[in-house]
């Protein structure tokens, strides 16, 4: 994966994840910032990029959907389903970048979702076993391998939107940016 690719990504995943509430508004601009510097560049990323933290609560919803249309990529808002789900799969590309533990991750996709929906009930399930655990060493880290699994599932399994799997600048887009990263 390219430079632009992961900052589409990590831009994508950010965005998803302050739709969902996990994230702050200066996260978000922290991404943008980030995707400039590797080399996207549209006008809307460099407003949303420009935004100081106590301007990012005020600005960043009403400059990321203009930012990742500009991009390619999908504005989720808040409490959209397939949102959540891009969360989810924003959450398990983290534990795979090892920034969240798989005890973490459990813990909040079953807080978040309960035992629904599909894409997330088998973590709900692992969150369930580790409250179970004597905590022995070995038990813990056979849950864990098992959360690693379903994070590598969620991480490459595809949704109904290619725009959140395949970020890309959008036709007429500015800079050399991601022209699909397959394999998410």
């Amino acid at each position: 994966m390219t430079s632009t690719e992961a900052a589409a990504l990590a831009l994508q995943d950010h965005a998803a994840l302050w739709s969902a509430g996990d994230v702050r508004a200066s996260d978000v601009v922290d991404a943008a910032c980030s995707a400039l510097v590797a080399g996207l560049d549209t006008p809307g990323l460099r407003i949303l990029a420009a935004c100081t933290r106590a301007e990012a609560d005020y600005d960043v919803p009403h400059l990321l959907p203009e930012a990742l249309d500009e991009l390619g990529l999908t504005f989720y808002p808040f409490a959209d389903e397939a949102g959540q789900e891009a969360a989810a799969r924003a959450l398990a590309r983290r534990v795979l970048a090892g920034e969240l533990t798989p005890r973490e991750f459990a813990f909040r996709m079953h807080q978040r979702h309960g035992h629904e929906p599909a894409l997330t009930e088998r973590l709900a399930e692992l969150d369930d076993k580790y409250g179970i655990l004597e905590y022995g060493d070995r038990a813990v880290a056979q849950v864990d391998a098992e959360v690693t699994a379903e994070a590598r599932r969620l991480a490459a399994h595809p949704s109904g939107d290619t725009a959140a799997e395949e970020p890309g600048v959008a036709a007429g887009g500015h800079g050399a940016g991601p022209t699909g990263a397959g394999g998410l």
